[in-house]
């Protein structure tokens, strides 16, 4: 497997287009398209929250309906959650408007919005934003990376990712994109994020490695907490790279398994870095936990933790929040059997051993946490499994951006 230029475009058959259509933004695109050539078997995740906006609904319906996706429109600005009976039309008049343009059928098209919970979108700009974007797909790496910058909201850079891989001979591409800064909390985490490739995989297989590669990737990040309503991640398989079809679980499945989650781990990443306000990467690593599921469980508690946030954000090797994120977490555990780390690029520091306080140079500590990415790894002593999660730093202009998020 090598990673390679480009995002959702890269695969076999793929082309992505985007406009301004003055959804809510102005002077900036905020509308993108993702087409593929071959109607595609598709998987999916979905917000775990009740309250679920229009366009999850109709995307759940196509996905657990085994109905072939073959476009995905996505706005940014307005979220078309808690809209009631207009938002679905809304989302119907999307899929209508594609179904004109491209002579495909609507009910193969996924929407997808991201923003201001309990606006309207108005219908009129999301058609006239199909009719822009339809004469304008393109299968190039800036076509690609153009759709990924049209679906941010706070997010401060794009994110985008391709890798290739063989299969029985042939070359296999995925490649995706991914938009997330706020309202960031598993299960799963707020994102919107979109995956093509080429590959030929029956469809109860591509949602089986879907659902297991999230469960450790977006599901292990969180920003602030708060669980969105319009979590959506689509991967999309057109069989056009022409290996034989992955029937069944083998050496081929997990070749493709092993590349989803490559892809699916840096779009996590980048959103915890980018997150709202954010200065650094905050990394929780836990090892020799007593099973995985505790592992997840401290892993996620501490990079959660307010308090340990602000820590990272002071670079403040106050290792005290760190253990005590973890003893609320609901993971069982002996402190006594506890070795805490920093780490980073500039180097590694050990500040806890097994219930006592280590004595530590405060300098080195600093020169540590200053980094762009900081590490807390936990050594449990109590078993053989781990887990890695990921999330930010607690800054003043996570409060600055939403406070005046709808302004």
């Amino acid at each position: 497997m090598k990673e390679i230029k480009g995002g959702i475009t890269a695969a076999k058959g793929f082309k992505a287009a985007s406009t301004a259509a003055g959804i809510k933004y102005q002077g900036r695109t905020d509308m993108a398209m993702v087409y593929s050539e071959e109607p595609c078997v598709s998987a999916g995740t979905f917000t775990s929250n009740v309250v679920k906006a229009a366009c999850v609904q109709w995307d759940m319906n196509i996905v657990n309906a085994n109905k072939p996706i073959q476009a995905v429109v996505i706005n940014s600005g307005i979220a078309n959650a808690c809209t009631g009976k207009e938002g679905f039309n809304a989302c119907e008049a999307t899929a209508r408007g594609v179904e004109k343009t491209l002579s495909i059928p609507y009910d193969s098209v996924a929407v997808a919005s991201t923003g201001v919970i309990g606006m309207q979108l108005p219908v009129d700009k999301l058609v006239a934003g199909v009719e822009a974007m339809a004469p304008k797909l393109d299968d190039s790496i800036e076509a690609g990376t153009d759709a990924s910058k049209a679906i941010m909201t706070t997010d401060t850079v794009n994110k985008e990712i391709a890798v290739e891989f063989e299969i029985d001979g042939k070359t296999v591409t995925l490649g995706g994109m991914s938009k997330g800064s706020g309202m960031i909390h598993p299960n799963m985490c707020t994102m919107l994020a979109f995956l093509g490739t080429d590959i030929d995989i029956e469809k109860s297989l591509l949602q089986e490695a879907v659902s297991e590669v999230v469960a450790d990737s977006f599901n292990m990040i969180t920003v602030d907490g708060d669980t969105s309503t319009n979590d959506t991640l689509i991967c999309m398989a057109n069989g056009l790279a022409g290996n034989p079809k992955i029937s069944s679980k083998g050496a081929d499945f997990d070749t493709f398994k092993e590349a989803l989650k490559f892809v699916c781990t840096d779009l996590a990443k980048r959103m915890a870095a980018d997150g709202e306000g954010a200065s650094k990467l905050f990394e929780a690593k836990v090892v020799n936990a007593k099973s995985v599921a505790d592992a997840k469980t401290l892993s996620r508690a501490i990079v959660g933790s307010n308090l340990s946030k602000a820590a990272i954000f002071g670079c403040d090797a106050n290792f005290g929040r760190f253990l005590c994120a973890m003893g609320y977490s609901g993971a069982d555990f002996d402190q006594n059997d506890v070795e805490l780390f920093f780490e980073s690029v500039n180097g590694r520091l050990q500040v806890f051993d097994k219930g006592t306080p280590i004595v530590f140079d405060e300098d080195e500590a600093l020169k540590i946490m200053k980094a762009d990415a900081v590490t807390v790894f936990v050594d449990m002593h109590e078993g053989n499994a781990e887990a890695t999660a990921w999330g930010c730093d607690l800054t003043y202009d996570y409060v600055k951006i939403n406070a005046d998020y709808r302004s």
